[in-house]
């Protein structure tokens, strides 16, 4: 099949699919509610991107691959299905995208995005030209995915609706493991069984990589064991708790110059090897990333050195602290954060980063589900920062419900957290209030990344 249509191209995962066919020769199409970037930049390969969904729109497709969010009663999904043209969720169809290379999968609740990032440039650095899929646009290649020439495969496993049961990795990579997605999962245990089936898609001869600092990502380590896996840990030296056969782990880890950290690398794999590693994205959780991808260069048996070196030149991925721009002495960061855990590490990457400058923190809670079951821990989370906004949420998948983030402003310990209310309120504040020397960072999964580039316009 050779012409292909989706539903709801304009999210990060159905596009990057997207972006992979064209690559690949096939003829796509796809149509989203609403315009994005990422359908943009796929019109601007050639691809036909309809706004707003018709029956028409499917055209002469010969497989339609619909997004976890679109219904079953949408008109594009119930004209394909009369016209007999198959109808896949993204899940049923990566699966077969891996079969025929070796497939890295990185799963987790937090860092996926940035670990899977660092994979795709590190072998790309190396010249291993591997196929990948990213949850965002890489700012050293700048697209979110590539079909390429080698024999690696690297994929954004993404848990929501059960989406990385579909894959068939080689290798599994598993960063952390907190509850996330409660209107999905809504116990921790329903999340963890998700994850444990995901080990469990591994071959007899495939590799669990995993954090040795996370319980949940060391209960599966466990869990691989028991099931005859190979495994190996990794972790910050000071926290390590070797809990697999093979591990690496970074020692003297300091801030450098370059906005990141710097950390020496070792490995029970090379016990004469010790590379040297100088990031330039922000925050200690980084350094836990490039441990990740350097354990799967481990497992690929490339040259340590040369991994170690290419993670250095990694310049992050869109929205994961990226910064904007600067204006009147002003810096605008954007920030994916939207689980109290990312929120923490993200602010102490910008304290670090930003010693002497007022963090402005803006949070757009992203979908009702979520900002309730874990309003005790986001009421904690912004310690690391000077002053709060927060915002009304962003209802995403969900429907408008009666329960407001004032709610969670109003049970904050911290000093100076305000509720703003709608994004044109927040950047009339922020106008009004803003002075030089300030760091605005925009915490969102939501649509408030277009606050930024209005304050940069406007300043």
């Amino acid at each position: 099949m050779k012409r292909v249509h989706f539903i709801g191209i304009g999210g990060s995962g159905l596009s990057a699919i997207a972006f992979l066919l064209k690559e690949s020769g096939y003829e796509v199409t796809g149509s989203d509610q609403t315009p994005s970037q990422f359908a943009l930049d796929l019109q601007n390969q050639g691809v036909t991107v309809y706004i707003g969904h018709h029956p028409r729109n499917i055209g002469n497709a010969e497989m339609v691959i619909m997004s976890s969010a679109v219904k079953a009663d949408n008109p594009e999904v119930e004209a394909a299905k009369k016209a007999g043209i198959p109808v896949y969720k993204r899940s049923d169809f990566l699966g077969q995208l891996m079969e025929k290379k070796t497939g890295i999968a990185v799963a987790g609740t937090h860092g996926k995005t940035t670990t899977t990032g660092m994979i795709a440039w590190m072998l790309s650095a190396m010249k291993r030209d591997p196929s990948f899929i990213v949850g965002s646009t890489l700012n050293n290649l700048k697209v979110n995915a590539h079909a390429g020439e080698g024999d690696v495969f690297v994929i954004e496993a993404d848990e929501y609706d059960n989406m990385f049961l579909g894959l068939k990795p080689q290798i599994a990579v598993v960063t952390n493991l907190e509850h996330d997605h409660p209107d999905f999962f809504p116990k921790f245990e329903d999340m963890y069984s998700a994850f444990q089936k995901f080990v469990d898609l591994l071959p007899e001869d495939g590799t669990l990589i995993a954090c040795a600092e996370d319980e949940g990502a060391v209960s599966l380590l466990s869990h691989a064991r028991r099931k005859g896996l190979n495994v190996l840990s990794y972790s910050v030296q000071g926290e390590m708790t070797i809990n697999s056969p093979q591990w690496l782990q970074a020692r003297t880890v300091k801030p450098n110059t370059r906005g990141g950290f710097d950390f020496s690398a070792m490995t029970n794999l090379d016990l004469s090897a010790t590379m040297n590693v100088s990031l330039q994205v922000p925050g200690e959780h980084n350094v836990r990333n490039a441990l990740a991808a350097l354990s799967v260069a481990a497992m690929l048996g490339l040259p340590l050195d040369q991994a170690a070196n290419a993670l250095s030149e990694f310049t992050g991925t869109g929205r994961r602290f990226e910064i904007r721009g600067e204006k009147n002495g002003i810096v605008i960061i954007d920030d994916y954060a939207h689980h109290p855990t990312e929120i923490r590490a993200t602010l102490a990457g910008a304290k670090a980063r930003y010693p002497n400058s007022r963090i402005v923190a803006v949070w757009q809670p992203h979908t009702y589900s979520r900002t309730k079951t874990l309003m005790m821990d986001f009421a904690k989370a912004f310690s690391d920062a000077d002053e709060v906004l927060v915002t009304e949420i962003y209802a995403s998948r969900e429907g408008t419900q009666d329960f407001s983030s004032a709610e969670v402003v109003s049970i904050m310990p911290h000093a100076s957290a305000r509720y703003t209310g709608s994004l044109s309120e927040t950047k009339e504040y922020l106008l009004k209030h803003l002075r030089s020397n300030d760091v605005v960072l925009v915490l969102s999964a939501g649509d408030a990344d277009k606050l930024s580039g209005e304050l940069l316009k406007e300043l």
